[in-house]
């Protein structure tokens, strides 16, 4: 439960989705996030990091092996979710 209470956060998936892509900075994540506010992105980074799923590396925050592992298997979700959505705009 505390992993979904963790991302259930605002952001906070929004935030490894786009990681999954390579490290960021903090500025690359945020323009990748348009509404994300910076209290609510550093927040949001400073509770992932603690958790384990993403690190501060050279060239920024990057996802940890344990954050990689959990967008694997998050990643079916993205294709599911679209199809969804498409059936909603009937």
């Amino acid at each position: 439960m505390a992993l979904f209470d963790l991302l259930g956060r605002s952001w906070a998936l929004g935030v490894i989705w786009q990681l999954s892509d390579g490290a960021m900075t903090f500025r690359q994540i945020q323009d990748r996030c348009e509404t994300v506010s910076p209290t609510v992105l550093n927040r949001r980074l400073k509770e992932l990091r603690e958790s384990g799923l993403i690190e501060r590396g050279a060239t920024g925050y990057q996802l940890t092996e344990t954050g990689a592992e959990l967008f694997d298997l998050l990643q079916p979700f993205g294709a599911w979710s679209q199809r969804w959505a498409k059936g909603l705009n009937r």
